[in-house]
């Protein structure tokens, strides 16, 4: 059972940025945010930072129905999914200033291009003042969490396996949050500005 609350004067407003973890079930980030105050969900477009690995047709076109979903999701329950395009930085940087957020969660991703443009968005947010903060969305066990006795990686499946059963134990999934709405909200792009689908139409016969 979900509810939906209006932003009351003082509440904190938080920027949820959605990535590749479109999903408002067992998402620690929406979770974090929607237990502090209003919620302004976000997604940017800002795939020129992935390089040299950009997502290809394929994933662009599973990318648009998942933010249509994810959106109609949100809408469903009094909210709306923010689409922006350019820089992550200077995007989220905006979106603080329309909204009077003081906070930014979002997932974490992995791969080496994203975690180092990641924790650069991360401390320059933290030294503009702002709280910003990163959760694992993907993994049993981050990657640090778990060395063997040199205190290294392990580098074979079994032995890792064996470990992690050892010292951790999956937690439950997350429910969906109530989300509570900001007193205005932010223009967002159409979906359409983004131009996820493929000029020759291959994805009609999908189903």
């Amino acid at each position: 059972v979900w509810r939906q609350t209006r932003h009351r004067p003082g509440m904190p407003v938080s920027l949820v940025w959605f990535r590749q973890d479109l999903r408002l079930a067992d998402n620690p980030a929406l979770t974090l945010a929607a237990q502090r105050g209003a919620v302004v969900p976000v997604y940017i477009d800002c795939s020129a930072e992935e390089d040299p690995w950009p997502p290809g047709g394929a994933s662009r076109w599973w990318l648009h129905q998942s933010l249509q979903r994810l959106d109609a999701t949100l809408r469903d329950r009094n909210s709306r999914l923010c689409m922006r395009q350019g820089p992550a930085l200077a995007v989220l940087r905006e979106l603080c200033a329309e909204t009077g957020a003081d906070a930014v969660f979002w997932n974490r991703r992995y791969e080496p291009v994203i975690t180092a443009r990641d924790a650069s968005v991360k401390s320059e947010l933290r030294a503009a003042g702002l709280i910003a903060e990163s959760r694992n969305a993907a993994l049993l066990v981050e990657p640090w969490e778990i060395a063997n006795q040199s205190g290294k990686p392990f580098r074979v499946f079994t032995p890792f396996w064996r470990a992690l059963l050892k010292q951790y134990a999956p937690a439950a999934p997350l429910p969906v949050p109530a989300l509570s709405s900001p007193s205005s909200w932010p223009e967002s792009l159409p979906l359409e500005t983004l131009r996820l689908l493929p000029r020759i139409p291959w994805h009609q016969h999908m189903a």
